[in-house]
């Protein structure tokens, strides 16, 4: 009986001592890439880019004019992302975050889309957008924007921009809190994938015919 009694009373600080110890681990680095396959054969290791010697570092590497100029928004859905990045804003590797220029056409949308490593705040800056996204309960936030607004979506959640004006082209200022945020257009990886998802998952999953889902391919380029 004694012996049992002292396993009890150790409990508590073995409880303890696991917590403690639990608290003080850190956990991992948010990736900055889809997936990251083990070089088993390589010692060098970094999650980014690697850095230039800081003595020749110069102002230049952070300042960009890429968001300056529109882009190209004669495609099917008629928007264009123009994105900061290393090779056009140096400056910003590491510091976890990417500014975005989203230019769309009249009546245009960047359609259902994620992304899977930051959260994203839009500023409209000119025209007209309805704004949303779809929580995990399929509820759906809901917002029309003007110039000076903006509007929030959180992390790795389904959200769209629609133009709302047919005639006039509306523009966008995005800001996501990853070097590397990820994008994923939902109709285009159910749709255009290569190689195809199979026509009888499609046709289950969207409880459409196996014609309905050629034609869906063939309008996105699958």
């Amino acid at each position: 009986m004694a012996k049992m009694s002292t396993h009890f009373h150790s409990l508590p600080l073995l409880v303890f001592t696991l917590s403690f110890l639990l608290g003080r681990c850190r956990p991992d680095p948010d990736p900055l890439q889809d997936y990251c396959v083990a070089d088993n054969q390589n010692n060098f290791f970094i999650n980014g880019e690697p850095c230039i010697n800081p003595k020749q570092v110069s102002p230049s590497h952070f300042v960009t004019s890429a968001l300056s100029k529109p882009g190209n928004t004669s495609n099917t859905f008629g928007f264009s992302v123009t994105p900061t990045n290393t090779f056009n804003l140096p400056g910003l590797n590491t510091l976890g975050l990417v500014l975005v220029r989203v230019d769309i056409a009249g009546n245009g949308i960047v359609p259902p889309h994620s992304h899977p490593r930051a959260s994203e705040v839009t500023t409209c800056l000119k025209g007209l957008l309805l704004v949303g996204f779809i929580d995990t309960s399929n509820r759906v936030f809901t917002q029309n924007l003007k110039p000076g607004e903006s509007f929030v979506f959180p992390k790795g959640l389904v959200h769209f921009l629609f133009n709302s004006d047919t005639r006039e082209p509306a523009l966008a200022l995005s800001g996501l809190n990853s070097q590397n945020p990820g994008a994923q257009i939902a109709s285009l990886a159910s749709f255009a994938s290569k190689p195809s998802i199979p026509n009888e998952i499609l046709e289950k999953a969207f409880q459409i015919s196996g014609k309905e889902v050629e034609t869906i391919r063939r309008n996105l380029g699958g």
